[in-house]
């Protein structure tokens, strides 16, 4: 052979060479290989060898194509022998499964739904099959600083669900354990009780309790989870000092059985509390623990304070009550954030001092102020006030809405588009339960607050609430849906219904606003179950025509 075409081959034998040093004999074999195929390589790059590969392909995909309907006809006349052989009892058998399988999936994905709010197929694919089918989705990476200005902005865009402390929260030991034992229902959440003692050991301690015995073991009191074990500890820190203010702060909220004996308690703690008081006034610019320990002996006494306006008012000492709120509000106006002008608008609204209200109002309802149920409500209910009695729904038909009336039904308006939920509660179309310790803004935790204690004001204002029945409906026309934008107020928040179902107690069904559509699979799985159950009594009462339908 010629040199060029020996070159290949030879490399090829010097490579495949036995021995350690690769200098052993060359193998013909493998040589005689690649010369053959190298021929069928440039035979096969010949015009008439492509088109014999052409020929064989159509040949096979010819077979393919006649081959394959033969078997689906065999396979289609095996399926018909075996239904031919099949009974009646088999088809009620099989329907019968599929309805009660498709039944019990249709009870869960309800349940599911009812608690949670979501459906649990619908879940499972999102999470569990979404990423599996199209790749997980990668969301955008957060930038990793904000302008002041672009942090600002996007506080004020997004709604908080935040939850707050209730203002007029009820008394454990007088009010809520007595509830419980008379229902034998528990009218608070562990989640709004772990917010309770979060907040007593925020309000209540400081850093400088481990010099003081009493106050060391009361600051273990607050994270007992045990009723009684707090109690003990209180009596505990007072036999180490008998004028522990915070000791008898416990005592009053949780061993009184009475608003009478909670009353003895806070007015103990008041003289404990006011002495303690004026002596971190008087040190309070030593140190910085000595201003931190004036904090909680602030705190403490407006505490006592306002719990003791509470109780004046729950005991039909009204007016005494607005003048302990007034005095608190003056003593200590900074103080805003705890919402005392809510105690004393409802007390003030028991008074019936309607422009008192309205002066409470006019310095509270403020836009750069937070707004609440209160707020809002008891605007509407002045408003509502002046319009209600004469007010009707045939009259204003024919001749229009005056204009204290537009006022007062926009006032309404305003209302309902902060909080959806209170209407219900006013109008009695839902049933009360206790507040909660804990409420969250245009929540339902808020409106079952406000509706426990302003609906007698409402009933006492002639016509009020038929005002209300007869206009509150028309807010949810002027609001957009979906809500990618307010009315009046911020987008109603997304996430209120699980922050109330965690609030409110379990017995308690939650108002949900806006009404969640019933997910797909609810509609499939309720219309398969249907579907097989009338195909099982059509099979056990006509089992022959039923067995001729299922052949054809």
């Amino acid at each position: 052979p010629p040199p060029s075409r020996r070159a290949p081959a030879a490399a090829m034998a010097e490579g495949s060479g036995s021995g350690a040093s690769g200098r052993g004999p060359p193998c013909l074999g493998a040589a005689s290989a690649f010369r053959r195929w190298e021929q069928l390589r440039r035979r096969a790059a010949t015009p008439w060898a492509r088109g014999l590969l052409a020929v064989a392909a159509g040949l096979g995909l010819l077979y393919a194509v006649l081959r394959v309907p033969v078997r689906l006809r065999d396979g289609l006349a095996a399926v018909t022998v075996f239904l031919s052989t099949l009974t009646p009892k088999f088809y009620f058998a099989l329907t019968v499964t599929s309805s009660f399988i498709s039944g019990l999936i249709f009870v869960f994905e309800w349940w599911h739904f009812r608690k949670y709010g979501t459906s649990f197929i619908e879940q499972v694919s999102v999470s569990h099959l979404r990423p599996l089918i199209g790749g997980a989705e990668s969301s955008p990476p957060a930038p990793a600083a904000f302008s002041a200005g672009e942090n600002e902005s996007s506080r004020q865009n997004m709604p908080e669900c935040k939850v707050w402390r209730n203002p007029l929260n009820l008394f454990r030991g007088a009010e809520y354990s007595r509830y419980m034992w008379v229902t034998g229902k528990e009218p608070l959440t562990y989640y709004d009780m772990n917010l309770s003692a979060q907040d007593h050991q925020t309000f209540f301690t400081c850093d400088t309790d481990a010099l003081r015995p009493s106050d060391t073991v009361m600051q273990k009191a607050w994270r007992e989870r045990n009723p009684q074990a707090r109690i003990k500890a209180a009596y505990q820190a007072l036999e180490l000092n008998n004028d522990c203010a915070t000791a008898y702060v416990l005592l009053a909220e949780e061993e009184a059985t009475t608003i009478v004996d909670a009353e003895k308690y806070f007015k103990q703690a008041l003289k404990a509390g006011e002495m303690i008081y004026r002596k971190s006034q008087n040190c309070h610019s030593q140190s910085p623990q000595h201003e931190a320990q004036l904090r909680r002996d602030t705190n403490v006494l407006v505490y006592v304070k306002r719990r003791l306006a509470m109780c004046a008012r729950k005991l039909g000492r009204i007016r005494e009550a607005v003048k302990m709120m007034r005095d608190l509000m003056k003593e200590f106006p900074l103080l805003s954030m705890l919402n005392i002008h809510e105690n004393l608008l409802e007390a003030l609204l028991e008074l019936q001092a309607y422009a008192d209200v309205q002066a409470v109002l006019a310095k509270y309802d403020d836009i750069s102020l937070p707004k609440s149920a209160a707020i809002c409500y008891t605007a509407a209910l002045l408003k509502a006030r002046a319009v209600s009695e004469r007010f009707s729904p045939e009259t204003a038909s024919k001749r229009g809405l005056s204009t204290a009336e537009i006022n007062a039904v926009e006032a309404i308006h305003r209302a309902v588009e902060f909080n959806p939920h209170v209407p219900k509660y006013l109008l009695e179309m839902k049933s009360l339960v206790l507040p909660p310790e804990h409420i969250l803004k245009r929540g339902d935790s808020e409106a079952v607050a406000y509706a426990f204690f302003h609906l007698q004001h409402w009933k006492r204002i002639e016509g009020a609430l038929n005002l209300l029945h007869c206009t509150w409906e028309g807010t949810f026309r002027m609001i957009p849906y979906p809500l990618e934008k307010g009315h009046l107020f911020y987008p109603y928040p997304s996430c209120t219904e699980t922050a109330d179902r965690e609030l409110l107690p379990t017995f308690h069904e939650v108002s949900v606003y806006p009404q969640k559509e019933l997910p797909f699979f609810i509609h499939f799985t309720a219309g398969l179950c249907s579907f097989s159950a009338m195909l099982a009594l059509l099979t056990h009462q006509f089992p022959e025509l039923m067995v001729i339908f299922a052949k054809a």
